[in-house]
């Protein structure tokens, strides 16, 4: 498994399983291009599988039970946001992109105070 992080220190973690047609879709057209995007870079996406433990250092605040489940990790591996589902990349852009937005907003906050 990927170990990318970002310099702010976020990832993207896609909860995936096997038979997922909505995980093959992400795979096939998001997927290849996230890294070279402006929220790729922000937050690097990582992959874990839904039926195995999650990467080590990565705290959750609820276990994920859909596929594929996309969960915003802040530098110290706790969860910030999630969204649930993929609706198609229409709506996974900008979400994804106000996830990311909010995230560094409070780590910027968080940083001054």
């Amino acid at each position: 498994m990927a170990t990318a992080q970002s310099d702010t220190g976020l990832r993207l973690l896609m909860i995936e399983q096997a038979g997922c047609a909505y995980c093959v879709a992400f795979n096939r057209d998001i997927a290849p291009i996230y890294a070279k995007t402006p929220q790729g870079e922000a937050a690097p996406l990582i992959h874990a599988d839904l039926r195995d433990d999650m990467p080590d250092g990565i705290t959750l605040a609820s276990r994920p039970f859909v596929t594929p489940t996309f969960i915003l990790i802040g530098p110290d591996g706790t969860e910030i946001s999630r969204m649930t589902g993929f609706p198609g990349e229409d709506f996974f852009w900008p979400y994804i992109a106000q996830m990311i937005d909010e995230a560094q907003q409070s780590l910027s906050d968080a940083a001054v105070n």
